[in-house]
């Protein structure tokens, strides 16, 4: 086997440690499973041996963000540090949602992130607690300088929960799927010295 075969397979496998906030565990998918997760979606052995379920099947139906990231981890299994994370509710063990970042900080230090939470959970607070306690472990990885997190104008509970955090509306773009989006922005400076 070649060396940078065993490396890209070594890391293939590499997870991040779980992020604890007040009622959810973020547990970070490795690159080999973000890929068997969108290749083989009934595969159980994605879900952390046991550890916990997925009865709402997030990420497995409907819209889901891994038809971009499993080509940007087939590209570099090293970016996957990065992406998806489930939401795990720890008191049931159960996947309520999920959330990843874009991609690796930009050449401004830059991270974008999308979440989803399963509409049983909706407005019960697990979207800022989720978000809080992704952006607070990204604050301490290198090279990150400003948080972005881009929302439907019309979507009130998204524009409510950014605002929330304090956000600054910076603009708006067009994504060619969702139509206009609001983009708003943060630095990783004044977001520590709000909710570090």
């Amino acid at each position: 086997m070649c060396a940078e075969y065993a490396l890209i397979v070594e890391l293939s496998q590499v997870s991040e440690p779980v992020i604890v906030c007040e009622r959810l565990d973020l547990h970070h998918i490795s690159a080999s499973d973000v890929v068997t997760l969108y290749e083989d979606p009934e595969n159980l052995s994605i879900y952390g041996s046991g550890q916990f379920t997925n009865p709402y099947r997030v990420l497995v139906d409907g819209h889901s963000p891994l038809r971009w990231r499993v080509p940007q981890v087939k590209a570099n299994p090293e970016v996957n540090k990065w992406f998806v994370r489930w939401m795990v509710l720890r008191e049931t063990r159960e996947i309520v949602g999920s959330l990843s970042f874009h991609g690796a900080p930009d050449e401004t230090g830059m991270l974008e992130i999308g979440l989803g939470v399963h509409e049983n959970f909706w407005r019960q607070g697990f979207g800022y607690e989720a978000l809080k306690g992704m952006w607070l472990w990204a604050a301490s990885q290198s090279g990150v300088l400003k948080f972005r997190y881009t929302v439907d104008p019309n979507n009130e509970a998204s524009v409510g929960l950014v605002r929330k955090f304090g956000f600054a509306h910076v603009g708006q773009q067009i994504d060619d799927e969702d139509g206009p989006e609001d983009i708003y922005e943060m630095s990783v400076k004044n977001f520590l010295n709000q909710h570090g």
